[in-house]
């Protein structure tokens, strides 16, 4: 638990409205290429097994991309929810990317008000900034050191905390 709560703010149990992300891709919007798909498989999404255990599931994930992708300007993010049986108020998203130390972007996206047990889908468009030669070649030759933390907030309160890594040397070590 105190290594947990070191690295996130907040612990699964703050979850009280049992929000469980089910699907997830990312698509270039100009192309519209799928980047990447993930889902949970269909059983996972029936609340079987051990729920404690599934509490910390997906807090972190690991994406490998190539150097390409550091290049697109706008990406879609698709995102498949479910809400459990309160209503979510002003449900919001912050997240941050850093490479390293430094912050790349940050991102404010709001759901809005999602109803009791329902399945939410919605796409978030992402605007990259332009980045350096140097930069680009430095976040590919380092591997995982691209970083993000994502906020969730349900009428300002903090929910949820996600992270995820980054490697965009396609998946070469």
């Amino acid at each position: 638990d105190y290594y947990l709560l070191f690295w996130y703010l907040c612990k699964p149990e703050d979850n009280i409205f049992n929000i469980d992300f089910i699907r997830f891709k990312i698509r270039d919007l100009e192309t519209g290429t799928v980047l990447f798909e993930i889902a949970k498989p269909p059983h996972a999404e029936e609340g079987e097994g051990n729920r404690e255990g599934d509490m910390s599931a997906g807090r972190f994930v690991r994406y490998q991309f190539t150097a390409a992708f550091l290049r697109l300007r706008t990406v879609g993010a698709t995102v498949e929810f479910t809400v459990g049986n309160r209503p979510l108020n002003s449900f919001r998203m912050i997240e941050r990317h850093y490479f390293r130390d430094h912050l790349l972007k940050s991102f404010d996206f709001d759901f809005g008000f999602c109803i009791p047990n329902s399945r939410n889908t919605c796409e978030h468009i992402y605007e990259f900034p332009q980045l350096s030669e140097s930069l680009v070649r430095q976040m590919v030759e380092n591997p995982y050191e691209t970083r993000s933390d994502s906020f969730y907030f349900v009428d300002n309160k903090l929910v949820m905390h996600n992270k995820a890594d980054y490697a965009y040397n396609g998946g070469r070590h």
